[in-house]
């Protein structure tokens, strides 16, 4: 943050003042009373289990100049404390008010799967012709894109956005923090279908971010593969750009072909041309990543050939597909989060990779997916039983429905401590061996054992 004071904190949030000084520069916004930085407000948040109000005296022990509060009425001292209704509600206000200070084109991302990376590969196209800011991780949440908002600096030229839901009405208030100049949205899926209950709702909530779109010529793009994206774009208000790999879209892939770890295909531009690209990433899901990253640089002045280019050098992202070599053994960390979609395309990361010993996959349950989770394993598991698995490993209460569906042997542990223990006999050089279930599930633990304790 740059050139934002206390004053200004008051102003984007209608709040009041109770003491202090209203000239003090604020360059940062923590949630955290252990994680604050220099010129620091602190927000107390208040969760389901904790009310961060408890931290105001730590906060401001370790460095914070001004907090807000929803529980004080007066207050004395140096530091500013800025009396507000709701503190989660108030911060998404300072990060509505910071951001239409930030002049620069900005790109909104959101779908069911793939956000984070299509966010990445959208952010390393356009650094071919711009400074960008991104999302930080996957900062995408009610708490987490004012936050990333707030990050964003007079210094940047561009910026792409991750915007995340999981209830409905989320993705309307965050299309009221962030002004869009063009959105992109990735797939629908079956992610958090719990709350949503169908995917058309899923669809629904998500066409929200079309209300963020300020600009007079902005676009959505969307994935013209996806059946229920199809079905509902007649209700996008705004010019549409398709990408995938059909060829009835606007930026389509062709002679997708797996080479060396890595993907070689040819990008098509209805009207325009083809172009041979490069991804040092694998899966077919990446490759339609690429198509859109190289989409929304075009529109944004890059040459399609510099966006290729670019996109050659990306080396994708922690825990999601993340490939490492550990003394002989590969391992495919996608341990991030979990879908059936996102299953699907870990396990043709698995199946493509070229490697010389068995394709081994350890999956976990994939939360959040209502009274059809278990049909949803089995499905994961029918079409698992279609592509070459040495060995199915299982974690959870629902996984054991994968098995199922694979119709094949497969080992069903109850404790990560022994899938490490099972992993650490019998793993051989040449093996690779894919991680994928929901956050919740830890599988992240088991790929940190293997990459500290597995010598070979």
């Amino acid at each position: 943050m740059q050139n934002f004071y206390v004053r200004d904190i008051v102003k984007a949030t209608k709040g009041e003042v109770l003491c202090g000084d209203m000239n003090i520069p604020i360059e940062n916004v923590s949630t955290d009373s252990n994680s604050i930085k220099e010129n620091s407000l602190f927000v107390p948040i208040i969760g389901e289990r904790v009310d961060a109000h408890t931290f105001i005296d730590s906060a401001i022990a370790n460095g914070a100049v001004a907090v807000l509060t929803s529980e004080h009425d007066e207050m004395t001292g140096n530091v500013p404390y800025i009396r507000v209704s709701n503190t989660t509600m108030a911060l998404q206000e300072i990060g509505k008010y910071y951001g239409k200070l930030m002049i620069m084109p900005k790109i909104g991302v959101t779908g069911s799967v793939g956000k984070t990376t299509t966010k990445e590969m959208i952010a390393c196209a356009l650094s071919a012709g711009y400074k960008v800011f991104k999302t930080s991780g996957n900062s995408n949440s009610q708490i987490g894109v004012p936050l990333t908002l707030l990050k964003m600096s007079p210094d940047d030229q561009i910026a792409v956005i991750e915007m995340g839901m999981s209830m409905r009405g989320e993705m309307s208030r965050l299309s009221e923090l962030v002004e869009l100049d063009d959105a992109v949205i990735t797939n629908i899926g079956v992610s958090h279908i719990e709350q949503l209950k169908t995917r058309d709702g899923i669809c629904e909530e998500k066409f929200h971010i079309q209300d963020a779109i300020h600009a007079k010529d902005g676009i959505v793009f969307i994935n013209g593969d996806d059946a229920i994206l199809n079905k509902h774009k007649s209700e996008l208000r705004h010019r549409i750009i398709t990408f995938g790999l059909g060829n009835d879209n606007d930026y389509f892939a062709t002679n997708i072909k797996v080479k060396n770890s890595g993907v070689d295909f040819t990008v098509n531009i209805k009207n325009k041309g083809s172009y041979d690209a490069r991804l040092n990433v694998l899966g077919e899901h990446n490759v339609r990543n690429a198509l859109v990253a190289i989409a929304v640089a075009e529109r944004h002045g890059i040459e399609v050939t510099e966006a290729i280019k670019a996109l050659a050098g990306y080396e994708g992202v922690s825990m999601r597909q993340q490939i490492t070599d550990v003394n002989g053994v590969t391992i495919i960390d996608d341990s991030y989060n979990a879908s059936p979609d996102s299953m699907k395309a870990g396990i043709d990361v698995l199946c493509d990779y070229n490697n010389n010993g068995r394709k081994i996959a350890v999956l976990a349950d994939m939360l959040e997916l209502g009274d059809k989770s278990a049909d949803y394993h089995k499905e994961v598991g029918g079409y698992m039983a279609e592509k070459k698995i040495d060995e199915l490993i299982l974690f959870g209460t629902m996984a054991a429905n994968i098995g199922d569906g694979f119709n094949g042997s497969y080992k069903l542990f109850k404790k990560r401590e022994e899938i490490n223990e099972y992993l650490l006999k019998n793993l051989k050089s040449g093996d690779a061996i894919l991680f994928k279930g929901s956050r919740g599930m830890k599988l992240n633990e088991c790929v940190d054992f293997l990459k500290e304790n597995y010598n070979g």
